[in-house]
This record gives C-alpha cells, sequence and structure tokens, in this order.
C-alpha cells in the first residue's frame, strides 16, 4: 500500500468514527450495534471494529449489555477545549500587542502532558513555513516554549519529561544530551527566558518565557520567533524584556499572584 492509499484509509476511518460520535444526543444517549451499523449504512464487523477502538481510548463505553453510550474521555476533552478557549481569548490581546510591538510571529502554547499545544499566534508573513502552528503539537525539548517551561518545572519533573518523550534530533542544533540540557534550563530559569536557535526548525529564532496559572504553576508558554538570528543575539534583552512582562499580564488575567520576591521568570519585571 502506497503512502497515499494509508492516508486515505486513515481518513476514511477517522470520518466513520466522527460520524458514530455524532450519533449519540441527549435525546438518545444509547445505541446498540444494529441501530448504529443501519443509522451509518456500514457492515456490522466495520462498525464494531470502530467501536472497539473508540471504547479503547474511552471515547464510548458499553452499557447494559449491548448498548453504547458515550464515554467520559469526552468530558475530559470538552473541557480541555473550554480551557484553552478561555485562555486563548483572555491571552490574545497581549498576543497582538506584542506581536505589534516584536514585529515577528508571537505564539500562545499550552503544556499538553509531555508536549506543547499551540493555541494562538499572529503570524508574521516571513515565516518560513506557510502553514499556520495553531493546533500543532510539538516536543518540548527543542522549543523555545518547551524549554522555557522544563526550566521552571522542578528538575525531576523535567527530568521525567524528557526520558518520557526523548530527546530526538529535529536539526542539527537541536540539543539531545540530557545533562546538556539541564544546564541550559538552569540558566534558563535563573534569566527568565529561552533562546531557540534554529533547534526546531532551520533558520528560524525565538525567545521563550513561562506563563503561570492561578494555583502558581506553569502551564504555558509564549515566545517571539522568526528569521532573524538578532532575535537571540543584539535584541534579546528588549524583546524578552517585552516577552517576560506580557507573559507576566497574561499569567494575572489567568489568576496568578506573584511572590513578593520574585525568582525566574518574573524577577526581570519587578
Amino acid at each position: 500500500m502506497t503512502d497515499k492509499e494509508r492516508r486515505s484509509t486513515t481518513n476514511k476511518s477517522l470520518g466513520k468514527a466522527v460520524r458514530m460520535l455524532k450519533l449519540f444526543s441527549a435525546q438518545e444517549p444509547r445505541l446498540s450495534l444494529a441501530e448504529i451499523s443501519l443509522r451509518l449504512d456500514m457492515p456490522k464487523s466495520t462498525t464494531h471494529a470502530i467501536l472497539r477502538s473508540l471504547v479503547a481510548e474511552g471515547l464510548i463505553e458499553k452499557v447494559g449489555g449491548e448498548a453504547y453510550a458515550l464515554g467520559t474521555a469526552i468530558l475530559a476533552l470538552s473541557q480541555s477545549v473550554r480551557v484553552n478557549v478561555e485562555i486563548r481569548d483572555r491571552a490574545a490581546p497581549h498576543v497582538r500587542a506584542l506581536a505589534d510591538l516584536a514585529g515577528e510571529s508571537v505564539y500562545l502554547t499550552l503544556r499538553e502532558g509531555d508536549r506543547i499545544l499551540y493555541i494562538y499566534a499572529v503570524e508574521s508573513s516571513r515565516r518560513l513555513i506557510a502553514r499556520t502552528a495553531v493546533g500543532d503539537r510539538m516536543p518540548m525539548h527543542c522549543t523555545g516554549v518547551g524549554k522555557a517551561i522544563l526550566g521552571h518545572l522542578p528538575e525531576a519533573e523535567a527530568r521525567g519529561i524528557l526520558e518520557r518523550a526523548g530527546m530526538p534530533r529535529v536539526t542539527p542544533n537541536t540539543i539531545t544530551e540530557m545533562e546538556e540540557l539541564m544546564e541550559e534550563l538552569r540558566a534558563i530559569h535563573e534569566r527568565g527566558y529561552s533562546y531557540d536557535d534554529s533547534e526546531n526548525e532551520v533558520g528560524n529564532y525565538c525567545v521563550g518565557a513561562p506563563i503561570f496559572g492561578a494555583q502558581g504553576q506553569v502551564i504555558g508558554g509564549c515566545s517571539i520567533a522568526g528569521t532573524d538570528p538578532q532575535i537571540i543575539g543584539a535584541r534579546a534583552g528588549e524583546l524578552s524584556r517585552a516577552l517576560i512582562s506580557a507573559c507576566l499580564d497574561i499569567s494575572r488575567n489567568l489568576g496568578y499572584v506573584p511572590a513578593s520576591v520574585f525568582r525566574g521568570a518574573y524577577a526581570a519585571v519587578r
């Protein structure tokens, strides 16, 4: 099977699964295998195979012997969407203002397990990749925002993320040695912001800083990125101060109350 044929098969299966999920409603919270098969005009064997996959992921659960209903994982997904939208809407004005000031792309991300999720961006026309980054999930070890998040986590937690996710080489500049990156994370914590020296995308440079939630935990990050090497050179001081200030404003909007004695990211904007 060619790559094109595999993609087509995957897309068809995904489409069937989405249609299956959409069958359930408040009026009909439970459906049998026969009902689902009939409504989707699919063989029972195909229907059962897709149901089995959805049950394994917690998106559908079997109830009352032969009936199926939406699973609890759907609730977690919908809650995540609401949280992401709330954070995005509160942060968007600060992201836009920062992009205007910097004249570069600005990205807003959230930590999602051991990866980062891009939820909002104001992207420069000079961006190397034509498509938007919003919706992408990326590793932490090679991205500016990812390193900013790691640098403000307890060291043991940061190590755990890197051990689970791995540190694959994405570009020639990607840091792939644990101790080398841990040393950089300590420096990031002290100065409050990170550098990405073409570590995730050749010819792209960025500075990143963390965003904190109401409980004081690191929940995401923001970055200024572009093709100008001076983003991490002569411009780094000015851009990082603006970035940290914007991240502090976003964090405050989310209920974060800085400690009276600042360390790390927000020491620079006391």
